[in-house]
């Protein structure tokens, strides 16, 4: 099959292209290249994505000519492209031009496609809040301009299912570590942290928050188990990520433990809107998409860690 992915040369968005070309599949990347963090990993993953044969086309979402300017014979797409995290540096527009406006104008491109089988859009638990220990049936309740918008964006990709104008479903996806993982994101920020003897900006009473931190090979695995599924998840949600939680002071240890050294700690100020606990339930991954996640925090660390001596030292 030929399929789009958006948002290609971004963490996990770079790691699903690969897979699904492994297995077979045509596979064009879209990418704004967004200035949200650096350039340099965004490059150094599109050179992983274009050697191994993948191509990267430059594009926003946000573009008027977006319509006319991506291939039209597409089977599948899947949409990570999006303003992330609840940074202070991100505005509001930020997220509602890149997680809304982005989105609909996908929907306007996809709906042209006469031969789309399904169109994934890539959610995140911080649509449930606070905490995210629900099953997809939970009520959502975002805390943060990007779980507002992150749920926008899903229901605008669910409404074309419930009008029955294409296949659609959304993945909620849990705390995802590993190899990629964007420079402000904990993992990566504590391995640089220790390489390079500085201190790590610990948000005051996050050492008990509680996360469902979920290797992206195993993430990966449930995301392409989509295909050819189209029908049994035609509309849902699916929440995928691991169901064994961690403390953040859990993960800062581990990190240590893999390193072999004791991480410096400046504590800063609480973020607003940063979720208390997340524990992925995934009752119905299990049941549609037989999912199974396997990797261990330990394992999914060391992993990380090896591909930033590799890529950074």
């Amino acid at each position: 099959m030929k399929i789009l992915i958006t948002g290609a040369v971004g963490f996990i968005g770079s790691h699903t292209a690969e897979r699904l070309q492994s297995l077979g599949h045509e596979v064009i990347g879209v990418d704004n290249f967004s200035p949200y963090y650096s350039e340099t990993l965004k490059k150094l993953n599109e050179k992983a994505l274009t050697d191994k044969g993948i191509t990267v086309i430059q594009k926003d979402l946000r573009d008027e000519d977006l319509v006319s300017s991506l291939p039209k014979d597409i089977n599948y797409i899947f949409h990570f492209a999006a303003q992330p995290g609840i940074s202070k540096t991100s505005t509001f527009e930020d997220y509602f031009t890149n997680n809304i406006l982005a989105t609909k104008n996908l929907l306007d491109y996809a709906l042209q496609l006469p031969d789309l089988k399904m169109l994934v859009n890539i959610g995140t638990s911080s649509i449930y809040g606070l905490e995210a220990t629900f099953p997809e049936s939970m009520a959502a309740k975002p805390a943060s301009h990007y779980g507002v918008t992150k749920l926008a964006a899903e229901q605008l990709v669910l409404q074309k299912s419930r009008e029955k104008l294409l296949k659609s479903c959304s993945l909620r996806l849990y705390s995802v570590i590993g190899p990629r993982e964007r420079p402000e994101k904990m993992y990566t920020k504590l391995i640089a942290c220790a390489f390079n003897n500085t201190a790590f900006p610990l948000y005051q009473g996050s050492t008990t928050h509680l996360r469902s931190f979920t290797y992206v090979g195993d993430i990966v695995d449930g995301i392409v188990s989509v295909i050819d599924k189209e029908t049994r998840v035609d509309g849902e949600i699916i929440n995928l990520g691991t169901e064994v939680e961690h403390t953040t002071q859990e993960g800062i240890e581990a990190v240590e433990k893999v390193i072999g050294k004791s991480i410096k700690m400046n504590h800063v100020e609480a973020r607003a809107g940063d979720q208390l606990r997340t524990k992925a339930n995934i009752d119905k991954a299990k049941k549609l998409l037989d999912y199974n996640p396997k990797t261990t925090l330990l394992e999914g660390v060391k992993k990380q860690v090896e591909w930033y001596k590799t890529n950074f030292l």
